[in-house]
């Protein structure tokens, strides 16, 4: 089984949004900021729930704020 690698947008997100912190938005989403900054950094993939309320404080499609990058066949 091929291991997928998520990756996110979440850094240039927060800056877009009058460069919201990260503890701002973990205060809206509802974890940590170290949660935050693990996540942005790739270090830990968040839940299907906690990704949707990333989105939604966003207000962007999950899939603009979480991508993969499939592995070169």
């Amino acid at each position: 089984m091929v291991k997928l690698s998520v990756h996110n947008h979440i850094r240039k997100l927060r800056f877009d949004r009058d460069e919201m912190t990260q503890q701002q938005l973990a205060e809206k989403v509802g974890v940590t900021r170290q949660t935050i900054v693990a996540i942005e950094k790739g270090n830990y993939s968040p839940s299907l729930e906690l990704a949707f309320r990333i989105a939604l404080v966003f207000g962007s499609p999950l899939e603009e704020v979480f991508y993969i990058e499939l592995p070169e066949a």
